[in-house]
């Protein structure tokens, strides 16, 4: 279908950014969409390949919404990297529109989102927002979810099961749209959102899919003799990719193989780099060296494999040095990406040849093969639109007998289809807390209704088990004093209602507040937090950690309870040596120095921290209602947000002033801000700082 035969059926505004993009047709799964009902606000659950066109859909109905049934929209997404991207395609596309993104703060309503007509939000924001009591969802004409099939994942699933289930109940006259690459069952998807399925197999850049072994990739039909002289595979593999002046993904199962897998690949591609290519990996080898105020061993690491034109990608790193690699890579300038999986979901990182070297990774109970689902999705990463003609998709073969059946299990096999992960108790005494405490459901039996309508209850039908899972989480939160039955009715206690709000574990709250009822001091509160969900996993124990933990021990085990020593996976001694950690960050220890001594990476590091300074925030929210003081958690968050010592705690109090400039000062004198008004500071500033940080110091303490 050309694009010009829908005018008339999509606001003209929609019209004219296509045609500025040089869109002249629809895709295939386009015109499905379109002949499906698209813009007559059908539900749709659309299931093709990536880069086959899924967003444009979504713009499609987006536009036709906000300009022209003048309704909202939102457009949900798993990953905050993903809803980032979007916002950015969004927010060049339709200058025009008040488009907002949202996906930090899960203690905010956010009231300002009302005023916009686009609103990309993360999964958890937006479930948050609604237990904050947004009051616009039925101004919300049309609701976009991304990577649909998330919800067969046990971690970001339930939330996003549960979320659709709601807005299913809540805005019956809102068109949804699901969106995914990999669903085995789309059509029960379908049916249960009742919406009509549109599927499709196209893609704009024909998909080769093969097995590697010895040289030579072998495909159904035919085999392709590789460039090269390495007799390691994947060393092969890059080699000829080179040789084809093209890039390469290789995703690996863990962390430590991405690394060594990157550095193996350091001398084949260095040789293979232009000059101005090796003078601009050098600029950026030093960037992502100095993304921290000293490079860690990882750093350095990264930053040596940088400058020979690959790079390694994973959850350790920290965002800038993602950034630099990903924007690196879709110039053309790093050649090969080493990456875990999760470079295979969310962001748009295309790559002329994909080669999945791992399909077996540890789980809890030892070695287990990923599924044909995940490969599929890692494989949508293979041709390039705009550079590619073609895409290419590879596996590894160990011996001849095992290419047959690779290509049964990953290349011939048919999708797996998706089930519910919501039949876990942790999930739904989260959510439960939240249908009682936002009033949206407040009995047994209303709760139970609402399951039966869930995937999980369209999928298993019988909800028997399910009924008794949710009587026993009603006996668990009553117990714990966060909701209370009058009659057949439950209402959230103050207590229960703030925890609902602060989105924490209500385990994690019941941890809390068992501990901020007792004698505390600065490690106490520390592994109060630390003693959470949402700091899984810990750190490995450390020898220190350990001889330490002898002496904490009475204190701690006091504030333990029996379900937690009954429970198989629980030792104290983790979350404590994670306690540790972030009370050396508070002692202003070094991030290369920590990342050593807990065997961790500078990512997990900052999102360990990150989660530290969050659940210091819900301990003192919840120490308020509780009638304690919270001075010394307000005090220990202000630490950990700058990984700072008590005397610092003045001085940062200035903008312009973290762990470094605020140490300098102290050691130069200036021990608090008072300081700064003594004769002769502006010039000591000057010396330490320079002229421009130092004028900017000193206005705060002339006026402040």
């Amino acid at each position: 279908m050309n694009v010009s035969e829908l005018k008339g059926k999509v606001p003209n505004e929609l019209l004219e950014s296509v045609f500025e993009r040089g869109i002249k047709s629809l895709t295939p799964p386009q015109e499905l969409a379109v002949e499906a009902g698209l813009l007559r606000g059908k539900s749709l659950v659309i299931s093709s390949p990536t880069a086959s066109g899924k967003t444009f859909i979504a713009e499609m109905a987006i536009i036709s919404s906000v300009l022209g049934r003048r309704k909202k929209a939102i457009y949900v997404a798993p990953m905050r990297a993903l809803v980032s991207e979007k916002y950015e395609e969004f927010k060049q596309a339709y200058p025009y529109l008040k488009i907002a993104m949202s996906i930090g703060d899960l203690d905010s309503l956010d009231p300002w989102l009302s005023k916009y007509d686009l609103v990309l939000a993360s999964t958890e924001k937006f479930d948050s927002l609604i237990r904050h009591g947004v009051d616009w969802l039925d101004s919300v004409g049309c609701i976009v979810f991304d990577e649909v099939h998330m919800i067969g994942e046990s971690g970001r699933g339930p939330t996003l099961e549960i979320l659709i289930t709601k807005l299913k109940r809540i805005c019956k006259e809102t068109q949804f749209l699901a969106l995914s690459a990999t669903i085995g069952n789309a059509d029960d998807l379908a049916k249960w959102l009742g919406a009509s399925l549109v599927e499709s197999e196209w893609r704009p850049i024909k998909l080769e899919k093969g097995i590697f072994l010895e040289g030579k990739v072998h495909y159904l039909d035919h085999e392709e003799e590789m460039a090269g002289k390495s007799k390691i595979p994947e060393i092969r593999i890059v080699e000829d990719v080179l040789s084809k002046n093209k890039q390469i993904i290789i995703f690996y199962s863990t962390k430590r193989n991405a690394e060594a897998g990157a550095e193996k690949m350091q001398k084949v591609v260095k040789g293979c780099l232009k000059e101005k290519e090796t003078e601009k990996l050098s600029a950026l080898s030093k960037k992502v060296a100095s993304a921290l105020s000293k490079p860690t061993s990882q750093c350095e690491k990264l930053a040596r494999c940088v400058e020979s034109g690959v790079a390694f990608h994973h959850s350790g790193l920290v965002n800038d040095q993602r950034h630099e690699i990903e924007d690196a890579f879709r110039g053309n300038l790093i050649k090969v990406i080493c990456s875990t999986t999760t470079l295979g979901l969310g962001v748009n990182m295309p790559a002329h040849t994909v080669l999945v070297r791992d399909t077996s990774r540890y789980g809890d109970m030892g070695p287990e093969r990923i599924s044909s689902n995940e490969v599929a999705q890692l494989f949508g990463r293979a041709g390039r639109p705009k550079y590619d003609t073609e895409g290419r998709a590879l596996l590894i073969a160990r011996a001849r007998s095992e290419i047959v059946d690779l290509y049964n299990k990953y290349i011939d096999a048919e999708l797996e289809p998706i089930d519910s992960s919501l039949g876990m108790l942790p999930v739904l005494r989260t959510h439960m807390l939240a249908f009682i405490a936002t009033e949206f459901l407040r009995s047994e039996e209303s709760i139970t209704n609402f399951f039966a309508k869930t995937f999980y209850g369209f999928q298993y039908g019988n909800v028997r088990e399910m009924r008794s899972n949710i009587g026993k989480v009603l006996a668990e939160l009553a117990g714990w004093g966060f909701i209370e039955k009058k009659g057949s009715i439950y209402n959230a206690t103050r207590l229960g209602a703030r925890i609902s709000e602060l989105y924490i574990d209500p385990l994690s709250a019941k941890k809390m507040v068992n501990m901020l009822a007792k004698e505390r001091d600065e490690m106490a509160n520390l592994f109060m937090i630390c003693n959470t969900i949402e700091m899984r996993p810990h750190v490995k124990v450390t020898e220190e950690a350990e001889e330490k933990f002898v002496y904490y021990n009475s204190l701690l085990a006091s504030n333990i309870d029996g379900d937690e020593i009954e429970d198989f996976y629980f030792h104290p001694e983790k979350p404590f040596t994670t306690a540790l950690m972030i009370s050396d960050w508070m002692e202003e220890k070094g991030e290369p120095e920590l990342v050593k001594k807990y065997g961790t990476t500078p990512g997990a590091l900052f999102t360990k921290i990150t989660n530290a300074d969050w659940l210091l925030y819900a301990a003192t929210e919840i120490a308020k209602i509780m009638r304690i003081s919270p001075v010394d958690l307000i005090e220990a968050r202000v630490r950990i947000r700058y990984g700072i010592r008590k005397e610092l705690l003045d001085l940062v109090s200035l903008e312009q002033v973290g762990r470094v400039r605020a140490r300098i000062m102290f050691a130069n004198g200036i021990k608090r801000v008072a300081d700064l008004r003594n004769p002769g500071m502006d010039r000591t500033l000057e010396r330490l700082f320079g002229p421009e940080i130092a004028k900017k110091i000193m206005v705060q303490v002339k006026f402040g």
